[in-house]
């Protein structure tokens, strides 16, 4: 076998670091993002905050109508303005941060709006723990009594429930030498804490706690005791004639039993050990504006940023070649930052627009007009690839008169309707809700009768279907929202 030579000519596309330092931004979150953004600006003394800048307005960027397929999802990131592999000192392109990237785009034939966008933050409360402990702190407790109260409240959860034995507390307090009846004394005590009810051992126990010392004196005070004791299980599944038969009961007398429970809390510690909520900061927001709908980059949620030119000039009148290295390659590293910014929010904008086009039937009307909507609609109108899109929506939240959503929430399957239309599987969740919040409580609707209404609209769902979609709101079976209130 002769060996030769032979050349060829070919494209590749090469994964360089900022393409991928591009595509990593991209699917970044605005709180992860703006710690992207700080660890830049730690880490690079040409990168610096541009506190001056002013908002550019325009129209949303033009879409190419030429694709690499065999690269798409990375060719999206940086297809609009491709530079190269260097970048001189000297370069005329302008180093300021958003300079051609358009803050705000309209519907069409809209204007754009220049409105202020609110950041929605969470607050902490205490845990139960500390308010527990404060409480005892101001109990009289003997020093034994004290550490055995500590060791119950460590037991307890953020419901307000005892997670240990009487018997494991017991033991993990040997070296006390004290008995269950020393820890149920103290325990009794934890209980009637704020919350009441705090530290029982199961719900019947935390609801008598309650009824005891909450609940006014009424004639029905006992029954509802000896219900919530020895018919907790019927309770639980809504057998009402059961308990009618068991207790004795008319059917007026038990509704006013299920008043007197239905003020207590099932779970006490609630009430104290607020869950932190994570606030979130929109990515844009849409505002009707002169009867259109307007997409605009949320300017909070990125600050402004530039190449320090100060220091760039450095480079030309450095003593060294060290220095006049450090300082280029770092003048390079801001732009490329920079530029992948820019990308970044031309990306989303224009993904946004596209969302809000095709569901102005939502911020219209609400999720019962919703459209169905998959990945590949958007990716083919805005012409990347569905991967790109994928990463676009994802933990990227949109600001509208009618919440906060996150950009996902617009996209859903579809379910053929008799016309031979197509109907948004959101639409129909909010079907199920409407339908299930004007239901007679005493005959809730079942998934059979849900989906008989939902048909008379024209939609075809299966009974699966409606139940599957009913389990993903969280709303109980028919059986167990059936209430006599």
């Amino acid at each position: 076998m002769r060996q030769s030579l032979q050349l060829k000519i070919g494209q590749q596309l090469t994964m360089t670091p900022q393409l991928q330092q591009a595509i990593r931004l991209l699917q970044l979150s605005s709180l992860d993002l703006q710690a992207e953004i700080q660890e830049a600006l730690d880490n690079n003394p040409l990168l610096e905050v541009d506190g001056d800048h002013q908002d550019v307005e325009g129209e949303a960027p033009e879409t190419s109508n030429h694709r690499d397929d065999s690269h798409q999802e990375t060719s999206d990131v940086l297809k609009k303005d491709q530079l190269p592999d260097e970048l001189p000192v000297d370069s005329s392109w302008d180093d300021t941060y958003t300079s051609s990237t358009p803050t705000s785009v309209t519907s069409p034939n809209g204007k754009s709006y220049d409105g202020e966008m609110d950041v929605y933050q969470g607050e902490t409360s205490e845990s139960l723990q500390d308010h527990l402990l404060w409480q005892m702190q101001l109990s009289h407790f003997s020093d034994e009594d004290t550490e055995i109260a500590e060791a119950i409240i460590e037991s307890i959860d953020d419901n307000g429930y005892l997670t240990s034995s009487v018997d494991d507390i017991v033991a993990a307090l040997q070296h006390l030498d004290v008995g269950e009846d020393e820890v149920l004394m103290v325990l009794k005590r934890i209980q009637h804490f704020d919350p009441v009810g705090v530290g029982a051992r199961d719900v019947a126990e935390c609801l008598s706690i309650q009824l005891r010392q909450q609940v006014e004196d009424s004639p029905l005070k006992e029954q509802a005791l000896e219900l919530v004791q020895q018919h907790m299980d019927l309770l639980g599944s809504r057998d009402y004639r059961t308990i009618l038969r068991k207790m004795r009961l008319s059917e007026g007398q038990l509704k006013e039993i299920m008043q007197l429970i239905q003020q207590l809390h099932p779970h006490p510690g609630e009430q104290i050990a607020q869950k932190p909520v994570e606030y979130v900061i929109p990515d844009v927001s849409v505002v009707k504006k002169q009867g259109r709908w307007v997409v605009e980059l949320n300017p909070d949620s990125v600050p402004k940023l530039k190449v320090n030119e100060e220091y760039a000039a450095l480079s030309k009148a450095a003593k060294s070649a060290a220095d006049s290295q450090y300082i280029k390659s770092h003048t390079q590293e801001a732009r490329w930052f920079i530029k992948s910014l820019e990308s970044r929010n031309e990306t989303l904008l224009k993904v946004a627009h596209c969302i809000v086009h095709r569901q102005q039937g939502f911020f219209e009307h609400g999720e019962e007009a919703m459209k169905p909507m998959v990945l590949n609609d958007i990716a083919e109108a805005v012409d990347m690839h569905e991967s790109t899109i994928s990463r676009v929506t994802t933990q990227k939240y949109l600001h509208c008169p009618r919440g906060v959503f996150e950009l996902k929430y617009f996209f859903s399957s579809h379910v053929n309707t008799e016309a031979g239309g197509e109907c948004s599987s959101t639409a129909i969740r909010a079907l199920i809700k409407k339908l299930v919040a004007a239901e007679n409580r005493a005959k809730p609707l079942s998934d059979s009768k849900i989906a008989e209404l939902i048909a008379d609209q024209g939609i075809q769902v299966a009974r699966r279907t409606i139940a599957k979609y009913r389990e993903s709101l969280n709303i109980p079976s028919s059986s167990q929202r059936k209430s006599l209130l």
